[in-house]
């Protein structure tokens, strides 16, 4: 039996949520010689820490989540100390203006201005997606400060060339201010680099916590169960009805908000719905043959969080090979399949379901490339995000 790392528990920290990590993770705060980072995440409005918290731990929370919104309270562990945007309290009004002001410059900057104070203080600000970066950009400009900042791009490239030209205009001054551009997937951060010339540019691969996590099987008995969920708008639910629409033997659940009305009308083996709480997206995954991840044209890396949940349960995956997701796993490990052909995604889910002993190999492969001694993680995309802020202090990572 393995043995288990000691745990320590760290002293709280104002406007952080303790976080217990391995000893020898935290072993780095021990040196006092050097003054840790003062790290502030600004997220979305919709990700304060707290809330976050309640309801994670009240079960609201769905999905394999960590104690702090994508895991960075973890960096606590890691010579930082980390303070997380505020929501706040607001009323009818102000949300009124701050939602109306978004849709006319194309990002969140109420939000960001209502948490200045902390984008005033941080050593190095991080953010989850565009519209949090550039609106911490643009406080700065606002506020008279060079904030050190890690931008990190989801949809920006994919939506580059639609744009409208005052937008570009606007986003390219403020990207000339941010450190780093960060990208989820090499292809998008391909095309950044193409865009952004002038700009650093990363790909930082996305994890979620993968400390815990249910030993690879392979259904072999009762129908092929297919479970698909997400909401990304980059899903192709088209393909996947088709594909399974009336097949014998095939039942498939889709837990999403985004499938389009009367899209699965008809089909008696489709069965639409919403994972309210994650005990019952856990049920799913227990119930469940394979999980499968269709995908439309994209560069971001869509449908990466699901699948790493659906490898960490233990499940055969199948994904459409788009986005850069083969950056994370390779075809030994996740069974990829062409974008928009329903014949070819049904005879994969056949394939998989009808050989378990390849369905398992590939799903033990895919899960050892997670957690300690894997490349994908919380606690590795967390630690890239502390080495670049190393950087841009002068600092040893």
């Amino acid at each position: 039996m393995p043995v288990q790392p000691e745990l320590i528990e760290l002293a709280p920290v104002p406007g952080c949520l303790p976080v217990s990590m391995p000893a020898r993770e935290a072993a780095p705060i021990a040196r006092a010689h050097e003054r840790v980072m003062q790290i502030y995440a600004h997220l979305a409005i919709d990700k304060d820490a707290e809330r976050w918290r309640r309801n994670r731990e009240s079960g609201k929370l769905v999905g394999l989540n960590d104690a702090t919104p994508y895991g960075y309270g973890r960096a606590e562990a890691m010579q930082c100390h980390v303070r997380f945007s505020a929501a706040g309290r607001e009323g009818r009004l102000g949300k009124l203006l701050r939602l109306g002001l978004r849709a006319v410059i194309g990002f969140d900057l109420l939000h960001a201005w209502r948490n200045r104070d902390a984008i005033r203080v941080a050593d190095v600000v991080w953010t989850h997606t565009e519209s949090q970066y550039l609106a911490v950009a643009a406080v700065g400009l606002l506020i008279g400060k060079r904030v050190r900042l890690i931008g990190q791009s989801v949809w920006l490239v994919d939506r580059w060339r639609g744009l409208w030209w005052p937008h570009k205009w606007l986003f390219r001054r403020l990207i000339a201010r941010v450190d780093v551009l960060s990208f989820l997937s090499p292809e998008n951060a391909a095309l950044a680099r193409q865009l952004f010339p002038h700009a650093r540019v990363e790909f930082l691969p996305f994890g979620i916590p993968a400390e815990r996590r249910q030993p690879p099987r392979c259904r072999v008995d009762g129908p092929i169960r297919v479970l698909a969920l997400g909401n990304d708008r980059h899903r192709d639910w088209a393909t996947l009805i088709e594909a399974v629409r009336d097949v014998a033997g095939i039942e498939l659940t889709i837990l999403s908000g985004t499938v389009p009305a009367g899209l699965a009308s008809g089909a008696r083996n489709v069965e639409i719905r919403l994972a309210r709480s994650h005990q019952e997206l856990s049920a799913a995954f227990e119930a469940a043959t394979l999980v499968c991840v269709p995908l439309r044209r994209n560069l971001h890396a869509s449908g990466i969080t699901v699948i790493q949940e659906a490898v960490l349960s233990g499940l055969p995956v199948i994904a459409t090979d788009i986005g850069g997701l083969s950056a994370y796993f390779s075809a030994d490990e996740l069974r990829y399949v062409p974008m928009g052909e329903a014949a070819t995604l049904r005879e994969a889910i056949v394939e998989v379901a009808g050989d378990p002993a390849a369905a398992l190999a590939r799903a033990t492969r895919a899960q050892a490339r997670m957690g300690e001694g894997g490349e994908l993680g919380a606690q590795q995309y967390v630690r890239h995000h502390v080495r670049l802020s190393a950087q841009l202090l002068g600092r040893d990572a």
